[in-house]
């Protein structure tokens, strides 16, 4: 599977939960069977092409859809969370077309699945399947869209769209990534057309104070990366 590969040295504690970094960008708790997916945003090429005129190819829901089905299918969870931004906006559903409907209702069907509410989706919609929340606990884990700031261990959040960028051989490399500390992570962002955030921005400051990692996300496996050796 090309595109959900995992990568077995990918693998961090969090909060005490020993969790897979999946090169999809999603991330993998075995011990629950769960897996966690963050900003899938489905519908942004319509949304762009309706309110700015931009024309983006429309196939950004199509191959986020497949990337998430390739997912499902490799680790078989029996729990999916999608972590908030799941739609672009308020009208995402009713532009989807009637085959992606059927998809992820096919997806919602067969697991038992969570969307958090998110800044762009303060109300999934209706008639897709799976469960609402604003934020879930499992175990040592709370799930949630925005990271909240100061101490909060066991925290998994999306939102930031998360990149890194090191600086290989004298060429400079950016690349999604998972970022956490040992205490709580950020899971880069799913969704086909979203892009990224540098973790060293000033909005990461207040969610990691200390030395951080950063597992850049590359063709053939997921690298960790010291903070400190970011660019």
């Amino acid at each position: 599977m090309a595109d959900a590969a995992p990568n077995e040295t990918a693998m961090a504690s969090v909060n005490g939960a020993a969790l897979v970094f999946d090169r999809s960008g999603a991330a993998w708790w075995p011990e629950e069977r769960l897996l966690a997916v963050a900003d899938l945003h489905f519908e942004k090429g319509s949304s762009f092409a309706a309110r700015r005129g931009v024309l983006l190819p429309p196939y950004d829901t199509r191959e986020t859809l497949q990337r998430l089905e390739a997912a499902c299918a490799y680790y078989r969870p029996r729990t999916v969370i999608a972590l908030g931004d799941s739609f672009h906006d308020l009208g995402a559903a009713g532009r989807l077309s009637a085959g992606d409907v059927a998809r992820i209702r096919a997806l919602t069907a067969g697991h038992e699945w969570y969307w958090i509410e998110g800044n762009h989706d303060p109300q999934p919609p209706e008639g897709l399947g799976g469960w609402c929340a604003a934020s879930l606990a499992c175990g040592p884990l709370l799930f949630r869209h925005l990271p909240q700031p100061g101490t909060q261990p066991g925290e998994v959040a999306g939102h930031l769209h998360p990149a890194a960028r090191v600086v290989v051989r004298g060429r400079g490399l950016r690349r999604r990534c998972f970022a956490t500390d040992g205490r709580r992570l950020i899971l880069p962002s799913f969704g086909a057309y979203t892009g990224g955030l540098d973790v060293l921005d000033r909005a990461y400051g207040s969610l990691f104070t200390e030395s951080f990692h950063a597992w850049m996300i590359g063709q053939d496996r997921v690298y960790p990366v010291a903070s400190g050796k970011l660019s």
